[in-house]
């Protein structure tokens, strides 16, 4: 089942909030195993802004096969998945969590694109003590000094991007790096964690400039970044702030001047968007590629035909999320909070997305990475043929340990 809030509806929705029971209130106290009588879980991401091809609608769809492939019900109780579209915005987001938390029964919410969204989320989680599992935001910070007992990370985050595209392209010669940064939390952590990994392998950081997120001119930036005459310019940002980058960069001659661009994030959507004639020749970082294996293969054209696009790793980190929070749901026999976090640290995370992940103490889910380069468009054999792989990246070198991760809860 699914609900969706959004716009005037959401606003109608927060305003009645006190008109209706909660599922919670209504099941009563110790009338069973499960809240409500159901399993909900919510997808919050942005579905409208310059991330909606990031997650979007294309983790709400992945969400729903997660809940198809358990079964649809847990112990004969069915799963419900709503959505909200957080705008990008932490205040919205945070009143649309309270809300489901307050008024309908929903046990976790899922995806949370934009790291001040999803540190905002978290924290309120936290206090709600009910369980968040982020898979569009990107702050290492999520598990690190801004950790939860509730919160995790799944699909990536700045320090394993950091370590994936950074740390090979300053091997590789690209000795002297100028950042463009988005200006909020997750720009400050990718730029942060990719600075600390130029310098560990022997590279220079030259200088940086931030901009704002949904910025449109980059004229001013680029041309900073041109002057500094770094080998590497560090796009610390994401979705169309990327490829707007990308695109007047090249306006700029700046790759044709011998400079490289490194997309920090950079996801199969916006490389699809952007197409191989513009985004060719960048060495990106990414979780999960549909063409790695004959599995991720059947996955991938299993949610093209439901939405006529390729999953990227935030739509397949989002499946693994889910699935793996129903899994933990079913091993605890409750939706209960306490007994399923218990269940989720412990349990093994095999499926699609990732075979033989760990989740750390700190909420850390440690899996492989993939250091890829984008194809030319002589070498593609189709529209979603993207990615050449350069590299594996071993969940050990590229997520931080607890005791490394800053999280007090894990601090010894």
């Amino acid at each position: 089942m699914i609900r969706t809030f959004g716009g005037a509806v959401l606003a109608a929705a927060l305003a009645g909030a006190a008109l209706g029971s909660s599922p919670v209130a209504a099941q009563g106290a110790g009338a069973g195993a499960f809240s409500g009588n159901a399993v909900r879980i919510g997808v919050l991401n942005d579905q409208s802004g310059l991330y909606a091809e990031f997650g979007g609608q294309g983790s709400i769809e992945a969400a729903r096969m997660a809940v198809e492939d358990i079964g649809g019900k847990i112990d004969g109780v069915p799963i419900e998945i709503l959505s909200a579209d957080h705008q990008n915005k932490p205040d919205i987001a945070s009143g649309i969590a309270r809300q489901w938390y307050d008024r309908d029964g929903v046990d976790a919410i899922m995806e949370l694109t934009t790291s001040s969204v999803a540190l905002a989320v978290q924290g309120l989680s936290r206090e709600k003590k009910k369980i968040t599992i982020t898979t569009g935001a990107a702050s290492s910070d999520l598990t690190g000094k801004a950790c939860t007992s509730y919160g995790y990370h799944w699909a990536y985050d700045t320090r394993a991007l950091a370590v994936g595209t950074g740390g090979a392209l300053t091997r590789a010669g690209g000795d002297t790096w100028f950042f463009l940064t988005a200006d909020y939390a997750f720009g400050s952590a990718l730029e942060a964690d990719t600075s600390r990994v130029v310098l560990a392998n022997g590279g220079k950081v030259l200088g940086s400039v931030r901009h704002p997120l949904s910025n449109q001119d980059f004229s001013s930036f680029l041309l900073q970044a041109q002057g500094s005459k770094a080998k590497v310019i560090g796009l610390a940002n994401a979705g169309l702030d990327t490829s707007n980058s990308i695109k007047q960069a090249a306006e700029y001659g700046i790759v044709e001047g011998g400079q490289k661009l490194a997309a920090l994030l950079f996801t199969l959507s916006e490389v699809h968007g952007l197409g191989l004639k513009v985004a060719q020749g960048l060495t990106l970082t990414e979780g999960w590629y549909w063409d790695t294996n004959d599995e991720t293969r059947a996955f991938g054209q299993r949610f093209m035909k439901r939405t006529g696009r390729m999953p990227n790793m935030i739509q397949a980190g989002t499946y693994s999320a889910v699935l793996s929070y129903l899994r933990a749901v079913k091993a605890a026999g409750t939706d209960e909070t306490e007994a399923v976090n218990a269940k989720l640290k412990t349990l093994p995370v095999d499926d699609v997305f990732a075979h033989g992940g760990i989740v750390q103490p700190n909420g850390r889910m440690v899996h492989d990475m993939y250091l890829f380069e984008v194809k030319k468009p002589a070498e593609s054999k189709g529209e979603w043929d993207l990615y050449r792989q350069l590299a594996t990246i071993p969940g050990r070198e590229a997520y931080a340990t607890p005791a490394e991760s800053g999280c007090p809860l894990t601090a010894k």
